[in-house]
């Protein structure tokens, strides 16, 4: 007898949510296994950015459910599903820029799920998150005088922070350089190797391709194909909604 698949780490059924008479998520049901890292794609207003915002916690679903590590999520608050380990970045970065990088992480070590016990451990535990993501030379520099790739890798940092199970990263890749791009990979992949299961918004296909075990493709809040990348991206709706054609 085969054995029997662990249960999801995340699991969405049914989700639906609409601004007026617009329908940004159209009855979406997904999961997402422990360490994997799952791609969300779409056209621009496909709804990917709404699917996160009900993650965790922003906007409430109009119908669904969301469950994370088996517990109910649908009706919880975003600081409670902090708590339990979901974590996330933004489309649009957002650091707090009157204050350093350190300063950055550090609100979110004094704050967020695992609290460091002082001020001095959450600076040090502040220092170690910026240097592994590749900014710890950063830390005394105001988040405003940072570059865009180094406010991004910031942002990860603050994420990681809070110790999640669960990153969400939104458009992680957007305005960076190919150079940037292949970092920022070589990132998230070690991201993965510390246990944390990514699921990961992006308008870069060649990223997704080399990056994600799986994908989930969206148009207009429906699912139109899921599976690995190069099968996904393969079927002839999801090149029609890229390209324009068949």
């Amino acid at each position: 007898m085969a054995a029997s698949q662990p249960a999801p780490l995340l699991e969405v059924r049914g989700l639906s949510k609409a601004f007026g008479g617009l329908r940004a998520v159209d009855d979406l049901s997904f999961s997402v296994q422990e360490g994997e890292i799952l791609g969300l794609l779409g056209p621009n207003g496909s709804g990917k950015t709404t699917v996160f915002n009900l993650i965790a916690g922003t906007c409430p679903p109009d119908a669904g459910r969301i469950c994370f590590a088996g517990r109910p999520m649908t009706d919880r608050s975003p600081s409670f599903r902090t708590s339990l380990g979901i974590a996330r970045t933004f489309q649009l970065v957002r650091t707090l820029p009157n204050l350093s990088a350190l300063e950055n992480v550090l609100v979110a070590c004094l704050y967020g799920r695992a609290r460091s016990p002082s001020l001095s451990h959450a600076r040090a535990d502040a220092r170690r998150l910026l240097a592994m993501v590749g900014v710890g030379e950063r830390g005394d520099s105001p988040a405003s005088m940072l570059t865009l790739a180094e406010r991004k890798r910031l942002e990860i940092a603050r994420a990681l922070a809070t110790s999640p199970r669960l990153l969400l990263l939104d458009e992680p890749a957007a305005g960076l350089n190919p150079v940037e791009v292949d970092a920022a990979l070589s990132l998230f992949r070690r991201i993965r190797g510390w246990g944390i299961t990514l699921v990961v918004v992006e308008h870069n296909v060649r990223a997704i391709r080399v990056l994600c075990d799986r994908v989930v493709v969206l148009n207009s809040g429906r699912k139109i194909a899921e599976g690995a990348p190069a099968e996904a991206l393969a079927r002839g709706e999801v090149v029609q909604v890229y390209l324009g054609r068949a």
